[in-house]
């Protein structure tokens, strides 16, 4: 995998719509941070393009009636991966994508501001697969290597810099795993 002028070569592009600029100065335009995320829409259901309209602005919202709360929603991450490894990239890894929210960690607030988000085509309630795991440490390596302040101690999951309103990556996420296999190559 390569990441070139902040995409990622082998993803799938689709531009969001929903991105800012990181601010100026050095503690915000240094990219320090990955948070890992989960998603499923509707709840529990994987497969279909409603991930991808959502972060495009164009998810039809009568379509289901959990799609009516996000009505109004501009959310995006800069990647996910389904639950066969596909890739998909919706903004340059050098923009700000608004996947964290209020959000705060070790002390500094907006964490948009200096994160890369990473969603997982999952729930709280069942296992990833092997090949989500697989693509998620090949993706994080990159980012290491391309994004050096991201060291392994500024990895952590939604819940963790959002923990009164975020649960993801949920109880079934395997971190043990994961490390595992980022120490492994």
């Amino acid at each position: 995998m390569e990441i070139k002028n902040h995409l990622l070569q082998q993803a799938r592009q689709l531009e969001s719509p929903n991105f800012g600029e990181r601010p100026e100065g050095e503690a915000g335009e240094q990219v320090s941070l990955l948070v890992i995320h989960n998603i499923s829409l509707p709840p529990g259901e994987f497969g279909g393009s409603y991930i991808d309209d959502l972060f495009l602005n164009c998810l039809d919202c009568s379509f289901h009636p959990y799609f009516a709360r996000l009505k109004d929603f501009r959310v995006s991450s800069h990647l996910l991966i389904n639950r066969t490894g596909k890739i998909t990239q919706y903004v340059p890894f050098n923009l700000k994508a608004y996947h964290a929210g209020e959000s705060s960690f070790e002390g500094r607030p907006q964490c948009n501001d200096f994160s890369i988000g990473i969603e997982l085509e999952g729930c709280d309630e069942q296992p990833f697969t092997p090949a989500q795991y697989d693509q998620l440490a090949a993706v994080t390596r990159l980012l290491q290597n391309t994004y050096p302040a991201i060291t392994g101690d500024r990895i952590t999951g939604h819940s963790d810099i959002a923990p009164e309103r975020k649960t993801d990556p949920g109880p079934c996420f395997d971190w043990g795993l994961y490390r595992n296999l980022l120490e492994s190559e």
